[in-house]
This record gives structure tokens, C-alpha cells and sequence, in this order.
């Protein structure tokens, strides 16, 4: 009697287990979509606050500006009918991956470069912005070209998808190069300043945000560099929603006029 019983809260239990996981699995509460920002009642992307003319902060105002701002004040219009309904999120090459992970932000616009590779881990849109890697060196180095840096240390961001390229692009010239890793693109440009690196490399566009009297930008380019905006994976509804916002901005020259705008055409 005892063995039956016992049996009996076994499979009882097995069942109430799997039910459980069963609705964990079908509950779509915890999934980011256009309704559930209209219900939040605000748009939360993860931004870039140190690449100007995308997303720099204003130290006057102490609020971030440049044209990935517009664009993300442009989907919170479309979505709650409000540009300001945005809340922003620094982010750097580094966190933006986990923030947007972990659900604290909706979406990033923050110069991520789509890659086969990242497509494998986040939803991107067609791309808004296309870019080629560049390099900022100080003019009294002597330098010309990327063919002149043997033994150079080059600083580039956090995570980013800079040092493989750089290094593709100098196999043909039997060159070898250092890097080193910052978290932020000031901080890049400060170890430059000080001689702490010899060059520093990210996208030739946010290069020459940086670029002063005392540097310049080689004029090689290396790849090309595609912006898409990026959701979380399973958030697929607001990924296919934003495509088509990107889409259409692209098609009607939306984007192209806020591109103009903000000195991005080269």
C-alpha cells in the first residue's frame, strides 16, 4: 500500500513539474515586444556616449546627442508616438552584449558591426550606417601607412572586431603588430596623446572625431563595416518590426538626411 503510494506522489509530482516547465516554456511575458513598450510606456536603448556625432554626451547639457540618438528617438515616435519617450543606456563594445541580454535595454543603437558571427547570438536590422576600419596616428611618429608599423602597439576598444581586420590587412606586408585593449574610445585617444600606443584604430568615422592639429587618419581602409540595430535574440516580433523601420527610412532617404546631417557622408 505504502509502495503505491508512494509511486502515486512520484508521478504526481513528475506531472506538476513538467506543466510547470511547460508554461515556462509558452509564456511569452518575458519577451520584449511593440506592445509591451507601449505598455512600459518607454523606449530603452543602449547608446554609444563617446563617439561624436553618433552618441556623445553634451557636457553642458549632460545629455547625449548625434545621429544614433535621432534614430533611436525616431523609433520611439513610431512606437509611442513620442521622440522624448526614450530612456538611453551607455554602453561600450564591452557591455552592450549583456545589457541587451539580460533585458535592460530593448534594443542598442550603438555602432555594432554585424558579423556572420554575431548574427548567430542577436537579432541585427538591415543596416543604417556603413563604415571601413581606419588609423589614427600622431604626426611626429613618421608614419605613413600601415606597411610602416612593425612592432607597433595599436589601441583598440574592448570586444570590439578591429585587430582581426588590421591584422588581415598587414599579413601581405610580413609585419606584426601589438594591441591594446580600453574600454572607452577616450581612452584610446589619452594613451595615444601620452605615447602610451602608437596608433589608434576603430571605425575611420569615429576616428575623425578625435582627430586634432597634432594627427591624422591614414588613408587605408580595411573591410568593411556594417551598423545594424540589435535586439535580443528571441525577441524576434520587435526585431522584424525595427528591419522594417530601418528598411523604410533607407528607401524614402530618411536616414541618408540624417547621415548629411550629422557629417557622417564622406
Amino acid at each position: 500500500m505504502k509502495k503505491h503510494l508512494l509511486k502515486g506522489l512520484l508521478l504526481l509530482t513528475t506531472f506538476t513539474l513538467a506543466a510547470c516547465s511547460g508554461e515556462t516554456t509558452a509564456d511569452s511575458s518575458s519577451q520584449t515586444t511593440v506592445d509591451s513598450i507601449k505598455e512600459a510606456g518607454v523606449l530603452r536603448v543602449g547608446v554609444k556616449e563617446d563617439v561624436p556625432n553618433f552618441g556623445l554626451r553634451n557636457t553642458s547639457t549632460n545629455e547625449i546627442e548625434g545621429f544614433e540618438i535621432d534614430l533611436a528617438k525616431k523609433v520611439a515616435e513610431e512606437i509611442l508616438g513620442d521622440p522624448e519617450a526614450v530612456d538611453f543606456t551607455p554602453v561600450t563594445a564591452k557591455t552592450r552584449g549583456p545589457l541587451v541580454d539580460n533585458g535592460e535595454v530593448d534594443m542598442l543603437i550603438s555602432t555594432f558591426t554585424i558579423t556572420d558571427e554575431r548574427k548567430e547570438t542577436y537579432n541585427f536590422t538591415e543596416p543604417y550606417f556603413q563604415d571601413a576600419v581606419g588609423i589614427l596616428v600622431k604626426k611626429d611618429k613618421g608614419y605613413e601607412s600601415l606597411a610602416d608599423m612593425d612592432g607597433a602597439t595599436i589601441g583598440v576598444a574592448q570586444s570590439a572586431t578591429t585587430s582581426g581586420l588590421i591584422d588581415t590587412e598587414a599579413e601581405p606586408y610580413g609585419i606584426s603588430l601589438k594591441y591594446s585593449e580600453y574600454a572607452t574610445y577616450p581612452e584610446i585617444k589619452a594613451a595615444l596623446d601620452s605615447n602610451r600606443i602608437d596608433a589608434f584604430s576603430v571605425d575611420r568615422s569615429i576616428l575623425n572625431g578625435y582627430v586634432d592639429d597634432s594627427t591624422t587618419i591614414f588613408p587605408d581602409r580595411f573591410g568593411t563595416q556594417d551598423y545594424g540595430a540589435v535586439t535580443k535574440k528571441t525577441n524576434t516580433e520587435l526585431a522584424e518590426y525595427l528591419d522594417g523601420l530601418i528598411s523604410g527610412w533607407l528607401e524614402d532617404g530618411t536616414i541618408d538626411a540624417m547621415v548629411e546631417e550629422w557629417g557622417l557622408s564622406e
